[in-house]
């Protein structure tokens, strides 16, 4: 009798030799337990814990999951009348609250270093007739990378994450394991900041801080990420880790990780870490997830460095430091840019980062090593680095979703060989001209060179720049009406992750308390 990894025609003699590797290190790490962890919507790991036997039996034939695991909003609450007749017709395969199976990849195996005794597989999820199940989110990326191969391209990415860190409060009772206090979802955890802020990349509170980043430290070695630096980032208690550039798939991997692993391995030691664009305290400043990106070459080489500048190209030119699939790529990613808000910026929390002159974009615009622009544009002719950096993210993001939108915007500017507008030289002209013209923002005008700068763009571009979506409704409707990014991730998975956003923001809409349903929503649970 065949095994459900063979019937999925996944199970191969590599596949084979990574098994027979897991069982011997169980047996020789005496590991007690492994987590068979599947990655959800949101980009949050979900987690079987089985024990050694029941994990090896798990590599052939399977684990089981609920299928409504993946129809969920940020609040664990069902998107889907899953019991009414008529699911299986809009979402095939679901309905009932079935079951669904998660097939482990050995080669995943991985022993965490925090928890004792305790090892780690990552799975993905299969119907029971052995196919697979389209909305799983790294299948969505792999069928997007899978589209760019047949293009002729591979693509790299670099994660660049902030973050916030802070000590449990131990003085407070705590709310959120209080049984009178129990709310769906509960009350976040008491907090105290780690350093007060506005001072960015100072040592003596990276020396402050060094127990923390010790253990940020260890557990992304500890899993094999590339980890590069860890820095002190400009907001109370705010951080930042950056890591080498790896594949698409590799590097979204590694995210998943990161945020699962940091946050267990600090809530042992004490800490409190989220992932949460904006915390709820007052003066906090907004974590982006800076994605850096650029195309791979059949010959395994930067498909977007340019040995020198086109003909005719100035320094504000796509084409005075990218070859024309980088302008292409870059094109894509300017034209879809509205259409990706949702998937790389998916909670209400987030669209408060996008505001002028806070080192996050508001419009859809590209500058060279420009840090107020959505796309920056790094390199230079003959260096092997040169890159795209996406700002537009949020932390929370989930990174199959986000990495799988710059792939389907940048597969459309290279379809249609898109080229892009001039770099811009002033990101936030447009709303320094809105506050100027307006009472209230006569002051915050910008002086000198900035407003000299200003009303040079007005005047090369007087209607001004299309701005980002300044709420995450806005954002599904731009998604919805982007029909190449709708037909490259699939209408069902762009349909099915619409729906669970919208019941996130009717939850949101009907809240007494918005503030007080943000804390429960995001802070203590991303």
């Amino acid at each position: 009798m065949t095994t459900l990894a063979e019937r999925c025609g996944i199970h191969d003699m590599p596949r084979a030799a990574a098994c027979e590797q897991v069982q011997r290190r169980l047996a020789d790490e005496r590991i007690e337990r492994v987590r068979i962890a599947w990655c959800d919507l949101h980009g949050v790991l979900r987690a079987k814990t089985l024990m050694p036997r029941a994990a090896l039996d798990a590599l052939h034939d399977g684990v089981s999951l609920v299928s409504t695991l993946m129809l969920k909003d940020s609040a664990d609450r069902t998107a889907y009348k899953v019991f009414e007749p008529g699911l299986s017709e809009l979402l095939p395969g679901f309905g009932a609250a079935n079951n669904l199976l998660l097939l482990p990849d050995p080669a995943s195996f991985r022993v965490l270093p925090w928890a004792p005794g305790t090892a780690w597989l990552q799975a993905q999820p299969w119907f029971d007739d052995a196919t697979p199940v389209p909305l799983d989110t790294r299948r969505v990326l792999q069928a997007a990378l899978a589209a760019l191969a047949r293009e002729g391209f591979g693509l790299r990415c670099g994660l660049e994450v902030e973050f916030h860190v802070y000590r449990l409060d131990v003085s407070v009772p705590d709310a959120q394991l209080d049984p009178q206090r129990a709310g769906w979802p509960g009350e976040p955890p008491a907090v105290r900041m780690l350093h007060p802020g506005y001072h960015l990349l100072n040592e003596h509170w990276s020396d402050a801080c060094d127990d923390v980043l010790r253990i940020v430290q260890h557990t992304a070695q500890g899993l094999a990420l590339p980890l590069r630096s860890l820095e002190i980032e400009f907001g109370p208690s705010q951080f930042e880790a950056v890591f080498d550039a790896t594949d698409a798939l590799t590097a979204a991997d590694q995210m998943v990780l990161l945020r699962s692993g940091v946050r267990q391995a600090l809530r042992r030691a004490g800490y409190h870490a989220s992932f949460v664009c904006l915390p709820p305290f007052p003066h906090v400043m907004a974590s982006g997830w800076h994605l850096h990106q650029s195309l791979v070459a059949a010959d395994g080489g930067n498909a977007m460095r340019r040995d020198a500048p086109a003909a005719g190209a100035t320094p504000d030119d796509a084409a005075y430091t990218l070859s024309a699939a980088g302008e292409h790529h870059l094109a894509g990613l300017l034209a879809h840019g509205r259409g990706m808000a949702a998937l790389c910026t998916p909670t209400i929390n987030g669209f408060g980062r996008y505001r002028p002159d806070a080192l996050a974009p508001n419009a859809v615009l590209w500058g060279r090593d420009n840090r107020g622009a959505m796309l920056r544009v790094l390199g230079g002719c003959g260096d092997a680095g040169t890159r795209i950096e996406n700002r537009i993210g949020e932390p929370a993001a989930n990174p199959y979703v986000y990495i799988a939108a710059q792939v389907h915007a940048a597969l459309d500017g290279l379809r249609r060989g898109l080229r892009a507008p001039r770099a811009t030289q002033a990101p936030y002209a447009r709303a320094a001209h809105g506050a100027a013209h307006s009472p209230a923002g006569a002051a915050a005008r910008p002086p000198g060179d900035a407003a000299r700068a200003a009303d040079v763009a007005r005047a090369a571009d007087p209607i001004g720049p299309t701005l980002l979506p300044t709420s995450l409704g806005e954002a599904l409707d731009a998604l919805a009406g982007d029909a190449a990014l709708v037909q490259g991730l699939g209408p069902a998975f762009v349909d099915c992750f619409t729906r669970v956003k919208r019941a996130e923001l009717e939850r949101h809409a009907r809240a007494e308390d918005r503030d007080d349903w943000q804390r429960r929503e995001y802070f203590g649970r991303f």
